[in-house]
């Protein structure tokens, strides 16, 4: 198993990606989208997950954020596992046009490996780098913002509801100390 981008301080600030197995464009819903939210602010509420940037794109996710109880990997394992399974849930109970091909594609990607039972929703990778300077946190607070302005979904960061430069962001953002 490779040692590269794991979590090593449990109490340390992280950039991190979440991507959906095969880049499927499974957040191309909202009500998907919707599901990482109420999911961050469970986090963030139950679990003592600070956020300090975020943005979700059609096919993964960037956050920088901590834990303020020093459990950051456990905290990021329940994410992924619980958004998981309300994806796949709402998948099968909505009424998805692309339900049996996505269903599929997890599913398929479920056996490629021993992690999983019937359905994988993210890869088993979190690409975690450690924050360790203002200055490097700012560089990757702009490239997670700048995201949707690089997919021409919008103009100015700020448009962009699903992202922590939304004027009126959905997650409350901790203060960086």
């Amino acid at each position: 198993m490779s040692t590269g981008y794991q979590i090593y301080d449990q109490h340390g600030m992280y950039y991190l990606t979440f991507t959906v197995v095969d880049w499927v464009d499974v957040f191309s819903r909202k009500c998907y989208r919707d599901i990482l939210i109420d999911s961050l602010l469970h986090c963030i509420k139950n679990k003592d997950l600070m956020v300090y940037s975020y943005v979700i794109m059609t096919n993964h996710m960037h956050i920088i954020c901590r834990s303020a109880t020093g459990k950051l990997s456990d905290t990021v394992r329940d994410f992924k596992k619980f958004t998981s399974y309300k994806i796949i849930d709402a998948i099968k109970h909505t009424s998805e046009s692309r339900r049996n091909w996505l269903l599929h594609r997890f599913e398929w990607a479920a056996n490629q490996n021993d992690r999983n039972t019937t359905y994988q929703v993210w890869t088993h990778e979190n690409n975690s780098i450690e924050i360790t300077t203002n200055e490097f946190y700012l560089s990757k607070s702009n490239y997670i913002h700048l995201n949707p302005v690089r997919a021409g979904w919008v103009d100015k960061i700020e448009d962009y509801v699903y992202s922590s430069a939304h004027i009126n962001s959905l997650i409350p953002i901790t203060d960086w100390q």
